[in-house]
């Protein structure tokens, strides 16, 4: 499978685990604080990368010099961005603030042209226009459910913000083994979100709803972690963000299904909007020939991909880590914008 088209699965997967979650929060975290819903979210996600570690020995180790990078990310992702998703959950209908999540595509998607200088094509342009239009539709359309709803569905945008700095920081991080970065991540989230829970006093949620949480961060916060760094490493940020944003949209049908309304024509037509937005993401092409410059760094790989060339004292079979180097070389190939594709276009 071509790394754009394994690329591009796994950034599904990674949405399809964290869109089912956006609507079992609200309902799980009904009536809980957002900084104990924050912590139990990723102290879930910290328990799901910890139990499961395979391939662990194939991964790049998260070693000292990643520790500022990772707690930037973890008061980004871990911290941040679930109190705002946990507060606005509580204010908004759960189908609309699973459609407005389309936001992080969009954010990811400026962010990783602004400081990746990412290339991408008309079609991804265009996609983000329409992704932007459905979600300031549907904010218009939600606006006459009152000003809570719209602080609700603010909060929500906010959170997409953070997630969107977030994997715009995990980038660089996307190389290293997943288990380490993801369990790292959760811990710290949870640690700083506990403090804040006695700091305030916030009511805890009844054993069930707890272990609802834990399992939805498991799910949404863990695993789709784990499954969106993979996918990173391959399409690098901007279109990785872009695939994720079919998100939303399982949290909506979810919610539908658990007795929300749609809300009305306008949020019908914010979802249109941002399924064409989606269709074009999946249906982008990227192939041209190009030349890659010599080249020395650390992440998992093998030697049936026509760009890890080196040799080794002893026969090496499948995915293995260590410190190798790139010569310059030229050639023709579909790919995105992973560690070894970062030319420039012109």
């Amino acid at each position: 499978m071509s790394p754009i088209r394994s690329g591009v699965l796994l950034a599904l997967l990674a949405a399809v685990s964290f869109g089912a979650t956006a609507p079992l929060i609200q309902k799980f975290g009904q009536g809980t604080g957002p900084f104990a819903t924050a912590a139990l979210l990723y102290a879930g996600a910290a328990l799901a990368a910890l139990t499961f570690r395979r391939g662990i020995s194939e991964e790049a180790p998260l070693s000292r010099r990643h520790i500022p990078r990772l707690l930037a990310v973890a008061f980004c992702g871990a911290f941040l961005a679930p109190v705002f998703l946990a507060w606005g959950l509580q204010r908004s209908s759960g189908t609309a603030a699973s459609l407005m999540l389309n936001l992080e595509a969009v954010f990811t998607f400026s962010l990783g042209l602004i400081v990746y200088r990412e290339y991408v094509g008309t079609k991804v342009w265009l996609a983000a226009s329409l992704i932007t239009a459905g979600a300031a539709l549907l904010a218009w359309g939600t606006s006459a459910a009152g000003p809570a709803s719209m602080l609700g569905l603010g909060a929500v945008a906010l959170a997409t913000a953070f997630w969107a700095l977030d994997n715009t920081l995990s980038r660089p991080l996307s190389d290293l083994n997943p288990a380490a970065v993801v369990s790292g991540k959760g811990l710290i989230g949870a640690a700083l979100s506990v403090v804040l829970v006695l700091v305030f006093g916030e009511v805890l949620p009844l054993p069930g709803a707890a272990l609802g949480l834990l399992l939805c961060g498991a799910t949404g916060y863990g695993l789709s972690l784990r499954f969106y760094l993979l996918a990173q490493r391959r399409l690098g940020a901007a279109r990785t963000g872009s695939v994720f944003a079919a998100a939303p949209f399982v949290g909506a049908l979810i919610a539908l299904g658990l007795g929300q309304t749609l809300g009305g024509i306008a949020v019908l037509a914010a979802a249109g909007l941002m399924l064409c937005g989606l269709y074009l993401h999946l249906t982008e092409q990227h192939e041209h020939r190009h030349r890659h410059a010599a080249l020395e760094h650390v992440h998992a790989h093998h030697h049936d991909d026509s760009h890890h060339e080196h040799r080794h004292n002893a026969p090496v079979v499948g995915t293995h880590s260590h410190a190798h180097r790139h010569d310059p070389m030229e050639h023709s190939h579909s790919h995105a914008s992973d560690s070894h594709h970062r030319h420039s276009h012109g």
